[in-house]
């Protein structure tokens, strides 16, 4: 029994009173939910507006992926932010630019049914496009118990990035030792196995965002967390367009 539940006498509603009940519960929670979706995409900004030099590479609203394709959701390729990781992004990228840098995005905020369309694929060991180039080592049949394919994701509470550095005179990338999104340990910020000038490089991305206000995940080097992200407890799902 819930601990808001009590015992007492059970209410004899007709069958056509529970069917109306939960009919009306029904269309309250889609409008509820439809009605906060439009009311947050609203609040989100383009982070391409705001921060300097930004670089969008979104790769989910393309075919440059693990999976292959575009992913549900991503309509376009923007940078979908909250207003506090847009600008707390537009600080780092600040801090880098005296070093001839800007900062390439390839994911920000991510809708959860593009989540539940990765979960789909991991779960469908007969499609594996993508092997090759982001999970070469990894059996796809792990990539659940090993961390790789979440059922939930922080990008989608609207204040976490995946990217890189740059040189702002070309756009060319720097050396990062993995490529973004690749399924490995190599892809750990502090592996050893990488070049030092691929170790270095980490620093710095790593170094910049932590001034900025973002925390990083010690599984990738491309994925970074604003500290005091506005919506620690919410994921949503509208699309990014």
């Amino acid at each position: 029994m819930g601990k808001h539940s009590r015992p007492g006498r059970v209410p004899n509603y007709s069958p056509f009173a529970i069917r109306y009940s939960l009919i009306a519960t029904a269309l309250v929670a889609s409008f509820g939910v439809s009605a906060a979706g439009e009311m947050r995409s609203a609040q989100f900004v383009d982070a391409a507006t705001l921060v300097p030099g930004l670089i969008l590479d979104i790769r989910y609203a393309g075919a440059h992926n693990f999976v292959g394709r575009p992913i549900d959701g991503y309509e376009k390729p923007r940078c979908l932010l909250t207003p506090a990781a847009a600008a707390a992004l537009a600080n780092a990228a600040r801090d880098l630019a005296p070093r001839g840098l800007v900062l390439k995005v390839f994911d920000c905020y991510r809708p959860t049914r593009a989540v539940a369309d990765f979960v789909r694929w991991a779960r469908d060991l007969n499609d594996s496009a993508g092997k090759a180039e982001f999970y070469p080592q990894v059996d796809k049949r792990v990539l659940f118990w090993e961390g790789y394919i979440s059922p939930r994701s922080g990008h989608s509470r609207g204040s976490t990035v995946d990217l890189t550095l740059a040189r702002a005179a070309d756009g060319r990338e720097l050396d990062m030792g993995t490529p973004f999104d690749f399924f490995s340990p190599r892809s750990w910020p502090a592996d050893r196995s990488v070049s030092a000038e691929a170790r270095a490089n980490r620093v710095l991305l790593a170094d910049a965002m932590r001034r900025g206000g973002f925390r990083p995940y010690d599984k990738e080097w491309w994925h970074f967390t604003l500290r005091h992200e506005p919506f620690p407890d919410s994921y949503f799902d509208f699309p990014v367009r």
